[in-house]
């Protein structure tokens, strides 16, 4: 197997050097080589399988440096996003479908000038795919009839029906001192998918724009040494008894390809302790589970339609209401930091103890986990009952430190985001400024023509006018 495996890699390596300089038909030679090495590597590893299904194996560092994106597009389907976003798409879809919502491009990290590092053309021709993408017939049957969170037809049938002829909706993109302004106008229940997909494609152009002059030996370094990185991470988190991990990297994502990467990888190195992907693509293609509950987005527009002080201040506790006629049990998990987790555990009314969990996501794990503690105690809540689901810039080390300093106190769960599918820091052989990850959202402006905000836990990551 490994010397037929070689030879199908030296087939390819030749294709590869030639179709780099642009001969088409060697590059569908090294298509069907590909192919047909997946399928005969696919059938030798089914004895070994365990039940489990495996991903054929992609040489990332060739694939990059043989890049065309008109055969690997950055946006493979609609299901390439987070599970929360179809989760809240039913309850917008349901209760709000008169709405309009407008989702805004905000790079935090404005030293980087996007305008000047991502080709304009190639932003276009990748947001312009994106919006031919529909569901396939298997990606329905697979959403109608798989179980999520122990509950199966979670996805209503008049909502799927109206998803499988759904499209994302037009953009408008322009260019302001060096930055990218990308926004979506429409109905709420349609520029909301717009989030994940017009990040990923932003992140992964960056990623693409940095490497595209680096020679193959160099890639293959990079992408190998960042390999080795990532599993070090694993051996680390292998350690941790009783351990409950997820992937939440799609946003920030390196690119399509690593990330599937880095979640092989955690099934495989740490086994029953990876818990699922928030990416609902890889989920389905992988067996994992679809994890994910509700975003800012939902307070965010309540608050922006509050016509009074009275409206305004219930409007984060009024979409938990919404949240609860469609969904229970383990998707009752509160996000507190839309307008600052001090505001809302002072003014949250008691049946909010009674929800299975918090996501803290703005405040350090520790420091945020420690106060909803408490309001839980103060409430009368045991809280080795409930929760606590950490997600905000964690890497290992918070990651373990927050496991040790709650461990027993109450139920944890991580959501792994960028340092698990963004993490080329020192990796490449010499000083590629690109590969740093920025921080880089879409949120939503705007509401039926009112500005939403967000003030969170973090100055940092509040959003909207400051006025």
């Amino acid at each position: 197997m490994k010397a037929l495996s070689s030879v199908f890699s030296a087939l390819e390596r030749r294709a590869s050097i030639r179709t780099h300089k642009g001969c088409s038909n060697l590059l569908n030679l090294r298509i069907v080589l590909s192919e047909n090495r997946f399928r005969f590597l696919g059938r030798c590893a089914r004895g070994g399988s365990k039940g489990r299904r495996a991903m054929p194996k992609t040489d990332i560092a060739t694939r990059v440096y043989d890049h065309s994106w008109k055969l690997d597009p950055i946006i493979r389907s609609l299901l390439d996003t987070d599970f929360y976003k179809l989760l809240m798409l039913q309850m917008i879809w349901k209760l709000y479908p008169d709405v309009n919502a407008t989702f805004s491009l905000i790079n935090r990290t404005t030293s980087v000038r996007l305008a000047e590092e991502i080709d304009e053309g190639e932003l276009r021709e990748q947001l312009d795919h994106a919006r031919g993408i529909r569901l396939t017939k298997k990606e329905m049957i697979w959403l109608a009839g798989n179980s999520f969170y122990g509950r199966s037809q979670i996805f209503e049938p008049e909502f799927l029906t109206w998803l499988a002829n759904f499209r994302l909706p037009e953009y408008e993109l322009t260019k302001r001192d060096g930055q990218y302004q990308l926004d979506f106008h429409g109905p709420w229940m349609e520029t909301t998918m717009w989030e994940i997909p017009a990040l990923c494609i932003i992140n992964e152009l960056r990623s693409r724009a940095t490497m595209k002059d680096l020679g193959l030996f160099t890639i293959d370094v990079t992408y190998a040494r960042a390999k080795a990185k990532m599993w070090a991470k694993v051996e680390r988190l292998a350690a941790l008894e009783g351990l409950r991990i997820s992937d939440f990297g799609t946003r920030r994502r390196h690119s399509f390809l690593w990330q599937r990467w880095c979640v092989e990888a955690l099934k495989e190195g740490i086994g029953q302790a990876f818990t699922g992907t928030s990416n609902v693509l890889l989920a389905m293609d992988t067996d994992l589970e679809a994890v994910g509950t509700n975003a800012h987005e939902l307070p965010m527009v309540a608050a922006a339609l509050a016509e009074t002080d009275e409206a305004l201040a219930a409007a984060p506790y009024k979409v938990m209401q919404d949240w609860n006629k469609l969904y229970g049990g383990n998707l009752l998990i509160a996000l507190p930091d839309a307008y600052g987790t001090t505001a809302f555990l002072r003014n949250a009314p008691e049946w909010v103890a009674d929800w299975t969990g918090f996501r803290p996501d703005s405040a350090p794990p520790i420091e945020g986990g420690e106060k909803i503690i408490d309001w839980w105690k103060k409430m009368g809540r045991d809280p080795r009952e409930k929760i606590l689901i950490f997600s905000d810039g964690l890497d290992v080390d918070a990651i373990i430190e927050a496991y040790k300093h709650f461990q027993g106190r109450v139920r944890m769960s991580f959501g792994w985001g960028t340092n698990l599918t963004n993490d080329f820091i020192g990796c490449a052989p010499h000083r590629v400024g690109g590969l740093k990850p920025i921080s880089i959202v879409c949120k939503v402006s705007d509401a039926n023509g009112r500005p939403a905000v967000k003030l969170s836990d973090n100055p940092q990551k509040a959003t909207g006018d400051p006025k």
